[in-house]
């Protein structure tokens, strides 16, 4: 069967609820709300305010993880002064995942890794829902829900080892031992699965497609837009809306579409879909339906 992906055109605070509810399931218990915080610097991440009608909604907690790159988000103490600077810390509960320590995540017949390390207070949540703001990535070649499973759940050392394809779990060497191209796509395909199963149905997804910029919102002198906003998808597939996302990148009369699409081809985006769907914890096929 098609897994049903949910779009409206129209992107508010309000119809992230709307597009949250449209997928008829109740996120029980204490609901993580994992989201990119934005690097210092950004300009295109979601915003506190947007998010914040969602996130009181579900009485939710928003949830991230230190990176693995110089910047401002590679330590605790410097990301806790970033998540104060951007606001996240006004409204509602912030948890950063990996502030005192990781965990291991069994991955189940991955491609290459047989394991993935979380921020350990992840396994505090009953549910998840992924709130990814997609656009290009200049590693992966696209952001959405597979990226936000993988490098946004995993602590330091996991996104460490998801980027060396199972070689280098430290930060600061990491970037002298990076694989072929398709090895760390499959990678990160096996870190979701990991998440996904974490969670054994109790997550959802919602893909925001505004401020598209070929470059991540990792990126503190990331590229302005270079296509209009297109609207926002849900689905309890992280696969089939990440695959419905790049369509209508594919499909759309814009003409900045061509710089997205060189950066998401460059990097052989597609292929973490690809992966993942041969790990079967989604599928690439969907039935697009439109919400009014």
């Amino acid at each position: 069967m098609k897994s049903k992906v949910y779009f409206m055109k129209e992107i508010t605070p309000e119809n992230l609820i709307k597009m949250y509810e449209v997928l008829g399931i109740k996120l029980p218990g204490k609901v993580a709300i994992k989201l990119h915080s934005g690097e210092d610097g950004n300009k295109n991440y979601l915003r506190p305010e947007f998010v914040r009608p969602l996130v009181e909604h579900l009485n939710g907690t928003v949830v991230e993880c230190n990176t693995a790159y110089e910047g401002a988000r590679n330590t605790t103490e410097k990301h806790r002064r970033l998540i104060k600077k951007h606001g996240w810390d006004l409204y509602f509960p912030f948890d950063l995942l990996d502030e005192e320590e990781d965990t291991v995540l069994k991955v189940k017949n991955g491609h290459i890794l047989k394991e993935n390390y979380v921020g350990k207070k992840l396994l505090n949540y009953d549910s998840m829902l992924v709130l990814s703001h997609f656009k290009g990535h200049m590693m992966g070649g696209y952001g959405g829900a597979l990226k936000q499973l993988s490098i946004g759940c995993a602590s330091s050392k996991g996104k460490s080892l998801i980027h060396s394809a199972g070689k280098d779990g430290n930060q600061f060497t990491v970037w002298n031992n990076l694989p072929e191209q398709d090895r760390f796509l499959e990678s990160m395909a096996d870190a979701a699965s990991s998440v996904v199963e974490l969670f054994k149905g109790k997550i959802a997804f919602l893909n925001v497609m505004m401020n598209i910029s070929r470059d991540c919102d990792c990126d503190g002198n990331a590229e302005p837009p270079c296509m209009k906003d297109i609207g926002i998808l849900a689905s309890t597939d992280p696969i089939a809306i990440d695959q419905a996302c790049l369509d209508l990148v594919y499909n759309s009369k814009d003409p900045g579409k061509d710089r997205l699409i060189e950066r998401i081809e460059s990097r052989h985006g597609v292929h973490t879909i690809e992966a993942a769907s041969e790990l079967g914890f989604g599928s690439r096929e969907y039935e697009l339906i439109e919400v009014k």
